[in-house]
């Protein structure tokens, strides 16, 4: 039995039991979900590794009916080159994160910019929407929603802040180590295609 099957089970009954917490009236099935959701908890401590009160923390931390996480990313190119930033692992990545609960996903993705790249920008279009477990390799206790925008630099300049420690430009074929989980070079280079059209269908999934 592979841990994706384990992983895909707990994400399972973690959300049945926040959907069933969020809406259930009966003592008695309340009681009976909060049991679900501890051993939704329980099944990822062994092929985490994590103890599982680290793990409770994190899987069952959320109320309310359980909804995808939406990340926004923005593609910023200039003379052929995409600007991506270092992070303090030393991976680089697309400008980007969580979307904020008070921000539209376009807000949000210029919000991102100016915090890791110092940049003001404004969104030109948007490129995709993709389902994180279909299109990065890594796995998540989350369902993720990645959402593309090709932006436009205004003004500014990179300043090191407590996130990304670099910024520069690079060209598809020069990529510097990708953080895979944020992008990879499959959803740089649909980037560059969405830079380069003269029409442009946004990509789904």
């Amino acid at each position: 039995m592979t841990e994706d099957k384990w992983l895909k089970w707990a994400i399972r009954l973690q959300a049945l039991a926040q959907t069933g917490l969020a809406y259930g009236k009966d003592v008695y099935d309340i009681e009976r979900f909060e049991e679900i959701r501890r051993i939704a908890a329980e099944m990822l401590v062994e092929p985490s590794g994590l103890p599982l009160e680290t793990v409770h923390d994190l899987f069952c931390n959320e109320s309310g009916y359980q909804t995808p996480k939406l990340d926004t990313r923005a593609a910023i190119i200039e003379q052929e080159k995409i600007l991506l930033v270092q992070e303090n692992d030393g991976l680089w990545s697309l400008p980007g994160g969580w979307c904020d609960v008070d921000q539209s996903t376009m807000d949000n993705v210029i919000k991102e910019v100016q915090e890791e790249a110092g940049l003001e920008v404004e969104v030109e279009r948007l490129v995709a929407i993709l389902d994180k477990s279909k299109s990065n390799p890594s796995r998540s206790v989350h369902h993720v929603t990645k959402i593309f925008y090709l932006c436009r630099r205004i003004d500014g300049q990179f300043q090191a802040n407590s996130e990304t420690v670099a910024s520069d430009y690079f060209a598809l074929d020069d990529l510097p180590p990708l953080s895979l989980t944020k992008n990879t070079a499959e959803q740089i280079a649909l980037c560059f295609e969405a830079h380069q059209a003269e029409h442009w269908e946004a990509r789904f999934e």
